[in-house]
């Protein structure tokens, strides 16, 4: 069964967030919200103040049916500097390999007294279902669902983009690079900027990679990746989803990066003060040179700390 976010609100009848699921439809102010608590609370994510205790006494889970390494470690971090006890339940070690589903997992890991799952799932709605399903108490925060949403990614992304530009997105030309078709990250970062009011918002990829549905309404999209840098002022390169690609098509890795990769070179077409951001993991040579992805420009690490002030920012909101 297909859910979509309608099916599942994810507001309370109070405006107070109960699930994230996807950063579609969410208000500015609720978005807004939760940037501006990200910022406040930056020192505490990084360690450099006194551990908070907002969560103390709550049990939250990492319920990931896909592998990732900055994603379930930065929420694990952000759950423990707020006090909370974080279950790691790992697909590959679970009775998941026995045959039981995401929601029977679930609904165990609830009667043990668990508030808060934190979801990665291979299946498009997995996030939604669950949240659908779970019981009253329960918080789902999606980590990644198939190709649909990351929706704290899109939020730290956001994030980077306005410490490092200012507020006014309507000031902002910003371009990503890549395989949008099958990157959740990309369907996140489009509806944050969006909400965000972001003056131009430029798709640039082979047309085999970009998708055909409504996603990108009101992007400017091209294939000449040279012309579509001029002028920009952040920078996304999407990771190549090789896992997730029908074979063929792409021709070669160097055929790629010749035609899309991000070199220096190709940087200073962008505006002199332009960001560049990745989501990781960094196919480097591929998408992005050494160069560039550890050059001054690269705010590629700044992402990766704000993941944790973010995954704080929601976590607080939705379970404190």
């Amino acid at each position: 069964m297909t859910w979509n976010p309608s099916m599942t609100q994810q507001l309370d009848s109070d405006g107070r967030l109960q699930h994230l699921l996807t950063l579609e439809g969410l208000p500015k102010e609720t978005l807004c919200r939760l940037l501006d608590r990200a910022g406040q609370i930056r020192d505490a994510a990084l360690g450099r103040t006194q551990k908070r205790n907002s969560l103390c006494g709550t049990t939250i889970c990492t319920l990931f049916f896909e592998p990732s390494t900055r994603t379930r470690s930065s929420f694990h971090i952000a759950a423990q500097r707020l006090g909370a006890d974080v279950i790691n339940f790992d697909a590959s070690t679970s009775s998941a390999r026995k045959g039981e589903t995401a929601l029977d997992t679930l609904k165990n890991l609830e009667a043990m007294g668990v508030r808060g799952f934190i979801v990665r799932h291979p299946e498009d709605g997995a996030a939604e279902m669950l949240a659908a399903h779970a019981g009253e108490g329960t918080t789902i925060i999606n980590a990644g669902d198939g190709r649909s949403a990351h929706p704290t990614q899109g939020l730290l992304d956001a994030l980077t983009i306005k410490q490092a530009k200012g507020a006014d997105f309507s000031r902002l030309k910003v371009l990503i690079v890549g395989d949008v078709k099958h990157s959740r990250v990309a369907r996140s970062d489009l509806h944050a900027l969006r909400t965000l009011g972001t003056g131009e918002i430029r798709v640039c990829g082979p047309s085999g990679l970009l998708p055909e549905d409504e996603t990108l309404a009101g992007c400017t999209v091209g294939d000449d990746f040279d012309a579509m840098l001029e002028g920009v002022d952040a920078v996304m390169m999407l990771r190549l989803q090789r896992e997730r690609m029908e074979e063929g098509v792409v021709a070669t890795l160097d055929g790629y990066h010749a035609q899309y990769g991000l070199t220096a070179d190709r940087l200073r077409r962008a505006a002199p003060d332009a960001v560049v951001l990745h989501p990781g993991p960094i196919n480097r040579g591929v998408e992005i040179t050494d160069e560039v992805a550890d050059g001054p420009q690269s705010l590629v690490l700044r992402q990766v700390s704000n993941g944790v002030a973010i995954r704080m920012a929601v976590l607080e909101s939705l379970l404190a």
